[in-house]
């Protein structure tokens, strides 16, 4: 699932630098750039226009969710427990040594001066 999810993202990528080629940032893109008046007769400028941003949208939209898809089809991943933040808190936390209670190393109590 995860390899088939990969490669179609790769398809809709490269479907989408060829949308996104075929336009023209002044009206012309498709209409021009291929075929010329074919292009124009059964689309139009303006619909060309329409048609290739709202291919572009669904495109983007198609690729975002594939992304976030392959978040809960990677394989080999626990999703139970965080195990690289985990690593990180342990490494960040120093491990403080403690000395033996013992009575050689307590403080000794102070001596009354008073007596």
């Amino acid at each position: 699932m995860y390899t088939l999810i990969i490669g179609f993202s790769v398809f809709l990528s490269v479907l989408l630098i060829i949308v996104v080629l075929a336009q023209n940032s002044k009206g012309g893109g498709l209409s021009s750039q291929f075929g010329g008046s074919g292009a124009s007769n059964m689309f139009g400028v303006k619909k060309t226009g329409d048609f290739l941003e709202k291919t572009t949208w669904v495109l983007v939209a198609l690729i975002m969710v594939l992304a976030l898809a392959t978040n809960f089809t990677t394989p080999g991943v626990s999703r139970g427990s965080n195990s690289i933040l985990d690593a990180a808190g342990e490494q960040a936390a120093p491990q403080q040594q403690t000395a033996p209670a013992d009575a050689t190393t307590t403080p000794a109590a102070p001596a009354d001066s008073a007596q």
